[in-house]
């Protein structure tokens, strides 16, 4: 019934015991889908045999911004070469992050937009990370045609919450942190937003204020494990079966049960992510 459209069991920071004691966990809970997401060239390949090994994880594979000091032509290639394999759903996660400025921002920006170009060269998903750089993440999308109306052809359209279709620009914000109204500047892009733990922090006005003005319809729930671990347990590491927090949080702001909520968020992952 829930679906984690985001997160890592490729982290560098988990063994193979970690990782076997993971997906353990993860078969055993109310997970259908997880997206093993990528942020560098070994993480994206790794996400790509998690994919091929287990049912329910598809991958994705890219380049983070923290990672882009380290890219060149050639693992631009290979990450392409990734993408075209069995299971492999979008390119990301890709963007600009200017709160911790691993990469220089120069660079950052020139392996977004070369990103982007292989989305679009792929006609593929993207997804995106932006972190205190929201007003150039959404001018970088314009202007290498995510929102294009030729994009916009590739896939189908969506339904919005009077029923009607919408375009479908399959550009999804991953734990979006923006304001209410750059989120829904966004959808009228036909952008879709992901949320996670941080909305269920005492101090998540922003993220509560997205939730309650942005249609269920173009909403998804991840972790990002093993970052942003949810209420009850944050402090501790996150895993994928914590998505059902994040999913209930958003329920409890929506005056939705819980199970439509995770059902509705799951049909929203599979259509953005082409899974049948």
């Amino acid at each position: 019934m829930l679906f984690d459209s985001h997160t890592h069991i490729n982290n560098e920071t988990l063994t193979e015991e970690d990782r076997q004691d993971l997906v353990e966990k993860i078969e055993a809970s109310e997970l259908s889908y997880v997206m093993d997401v990528g942020f560098n060239l070994e993480s994206s390949a790794l996400a790509v045999k998690h994919a091929e090994k287990y049912p329910w994880c598809y991958a994705v594979v890219g380049c983070h911004p923290h990672d882009t000091k380290d890219m060149d032509d050639m693992q631009l290639m290979m990450i392409k070469g990734l993408a075209k394999k069995n299971k492999v759903m979008a390119i990301g996660e890709i963007g600009l992050d200017f709160h911790y400025d691993f990469s220089e921002r120069d660079v950052q920006e020139e392996w977004f937009r070369r990103q982007i170009q292989l989305a679009n060269e792929l006609k593929m998903p993207i997804v995106i990370h932006s972190r205190e750089a929201d007003e150039l993440v959404m001018t970088i999308l314009k202007e290498e045609g995510a929102f294009s109306n030729e994009r916009l052809s590739w896939f189908p359209e969506r339904p919005g919450p009077d029923g009607e279709m919408l375009p479908d620009a399959r550009v999804l914000l991953h734990c979006f942190s923006g304001s209410k109204e750059i989120g829904q500047q966004y959808i009228k892009l036909g952008a879709t937003l992901s949320v996670a733990g941080p909305i269920t922090y005492k101090n998540a006005r922003k993220g509560v204020e997205v939730v309650q003005h942005i249609p269920i319809e173009f909403l998804l729930v991840e972790t990002d494990a093993p970052y942003l671990t949810p209420e009850p347990f944050r402090g501790k590491q996150n895993m994928s079966p914590y998505v059902e927090y994040t999913a209930r949080k958003v329920a409890e702001i929506k005056g939705m049960e819980y199970e439509a909520v995770g059902a509705i968020t799951c049909q929203n992952s599979k259509r953005f992510f082409g899974i049948k």
